[in-house]
């Protein structure tokens, strides 16, 4: 769902981009409360991770992919404020080395594709959380609903930004119906990859999810017919599996996703792209600014073999969204620890 230019006029561009950097001011105060030692590197591998499966485009539809937006699972994993972060770091990348999303619409975008998912998907998952049984099973299901609904949600929100600011005269119902009804389908897919994904993590160390935490209630002892809170657990009773073997084996699987699988993604184009091309919003689209770089269009440029050059795109981009999502989140981190000291 990526905003190219020329889709929002410029002063509702300049509008979103305004959300967007306010969005981004807050989460970086908000994420200081939720970065510490262990979650600071894996939030900039959530950042990576996002940046190589939205190279999986997946069909939906004849003629029309999808890939992951990513705000429900960067949410579920490290936080609604460091999610929201991660995915504008991910976008920032795309934007500049790869020409994917318009750099006058990256505003735009991580308002749609940031902001909107994490919200919506963070604050339903919390609710079903809160009712259902608290189990890592509750975890997964509730992961599965919330990034389902913040699929369309984004899209019904795109259309919201398009009918006040959009370049070209197509009826708002049209794009609303058709945003909303393809981007259901790809929210299943987005559904099942967070879930998938979290569940996964779950298993291993549910300490290290956000979502997760306060997962299990203390354990009750009966002394002298009253309840009382066991004693806690020593530390070879502590989840297995170290949080570097877990950033190992994430990074791993982001390399081998980016590098290897992504060749054999969907060549379709995707929810927005079908939508523009079908209805026409796509009339007055603009070149991307960064449409020379070499690494546009996710190839190497002068590498002529499409699988190399495809795979070489990948491996750099997951190199450079963790390098500076971890960067950054280590900064955020540092400045929590400063003000913790001088408190």
């Amino acid at each position: 769902m990526h905003v190219p230019d020329g889709f929002i006029n410029a002063p509702v561009s300049a509008a979103a981009g305004v959300v967007a950097a306010g969005a981004v001011a807050v989460s970086l105060r908000g994420a200081r409360r939720e970065l510490d030692e262990r979650t600071a590197p894996l939030a900039g591998l959530v950042a990576a991770f996002i940046f190589a499966v939205q190279m999986l485009n997946f069909p939906v539809a004849a003629g029309t992919s999808g890939h992951l937006l990513g705000g429900a699972l960067a949410a579920i994993l490290v936080g609604p404020w460091t999610g929201v972060l991660c995915i504008a770091v991910v976008l920032l990348m795309q934007g500049i080395l790869f020409a994917d999303g318009g750099l006058t619409a990256l505003g735009v975008n991580i308002t749609v594709m940031g902001v909107v998912t994490v919200v919506v998907a963070y604050a339903l998952f919390r609710g079903l959380v809160l009712v259902l049984p608290r189990t890592r099973r509750s975890v997964t299901a509730a992961s599965f609903v919330a990034a389902l609904v913040s699929v369309p949600a984004a899209a019904a929100v795109f259309t919201l930004v398009y009918a006040i600011g959009g370049t070209t005269d197509v009826p708002v119902t049209k794009v609303l119906t058709a945003m909303v009804g393809v981007h259901t389908l790809i929210g299943i897919g987005e559904a099942v990859i967070t879930m998938l994904t979290v569940g996964a993590v779950v298993a291993v160390r549910p300490d290290l999810v956000y979502g997760a935490r306060g997962l299990t209630a203390p354990l009750k002892l009966r002394v002298d017919g009253e309840l009382v809170d066991a004693a806690p657990a020593p530390p070879a009773a502590t989840p297995a599996g170290s949080p570097k073997k877990l950033w190992i084996g994430g990074l791993v699987t982001a390399l081998v996703l980016a590098g290897f699988v992504s060749f054999y993604a969907s060549a379709s184009p995707d929810g927005l792209e079908k939508v523009a091309a079908d209805k026409g919003i796509d009339r007055n689209v603009e070149d991307h600014a960064a449409a020379g770089s070499p690494l546009a269009d996710y190839g190497v440029k002068g590498v002529e073999a499409p699988r190399l050059s495809g795979g070489l795109a990948g491996v750099i981009g997951v190199g450079a969204t963790l390098a500076v999502g971890t960067g950054a989140f280590w900064v955020v981190r540092r400045r929590r620890s400063h003000a913790e000291a001088t408190a």
